[in-house]
Formats: structure tokens, C-alpha cells, sequence
């Protein structure tokens, strides 16, 4: 398994607001889907961070995101642990396969792989 990126996922009211705030930064929106706004560094692409209201298919919101190359196997591999999974394993229709498990100290995991 190969870890692609982490990304924490900030919990906001006004993601727009927070994405002006994080520009300041120098971080530029790479993505907008209303509920969540991504924004990374230009000169390094993987350094990102999320901000959201809330998850837009899940019962909860993640509290940060693990990128990785077989989110299949990575599924596997935590089912068969025993860890708590928190939202299905499952397509997005915006282009992720994506599963949340809970971390040993009650965080939620978003843990995905870009179809």
C-alpha cells in the first residue's frame, strides 16, 4: 500500500470564509463541491487541507483524509482488524472510492483512492 497524501479536514460553518482565510496562506482552491472546499500549496500539490460543513453522503464528518493507491485492500486489511468502520465502503459520484474508520481515540478516518 502506497499513502498518497493526508489531508485534515476542518470542520467550518463558512467554508468560503476559511478558504479566503487560508489564500492568505498561499494556498489556492483546487476544489469546491459546496459542502467541502480543497486548497493546496501550488508549488507542492499534496500539501492540502480541507474544509467542510459537513459530509455531503455520510452520517459523520472525517476528520481528516488518507489518500491511498488500493483503497480495496486498505479496506481489507481494517475490516479484518476489527477497527470500527463508520461509513461503507463505497463510489462517490464525485470520482473517489472511499470507506471512514475510527482511529483508537474516536477520530473518523476518511480513507479513499481516486478512481
Amino acid at each position: 500500500m502506497t499513502v498518497r497524501r493526508v489531508v485534515p479536514n476542518l470542520h467550518s460553518e463558512d467554508p468560503g470564509k476559511n478558504g479566503e482565510f487560508y489564500s492568505l496562506l498561499g494556498l489556492d482552491e483546487v476544489m469546491d463541491l459546496g459542502w467541502i472546499r480543497t486548497l493546496a500549496s501550488p508549488s507542492n500539490p499534496t500539501a492540502q487541507l480541507s474544509v467542510m460543513t459537513g459530509d455531503a453522503t455520510a452520517p459523520v464528518h472525517p476528520h481528516l483524509s488518507v489518500e491511498v493507491d488500493d483503497v480495496d485492500a486498505v479496506y481489507e486489511t481494517v475490516r479484518k482488524s476489527g477497527a470500527e468502520i463508520v461509513h461503507p465502503l463505497q463510489d462517490e459520484e464525485w470520482g473517489v472510492r472511499r470507506f471512514f474508520v475510527r482511529d483508537p481515540d474516536g477520530r473518523v478516518v476518511n480513507v479513499l483512492g481516486h478512481r
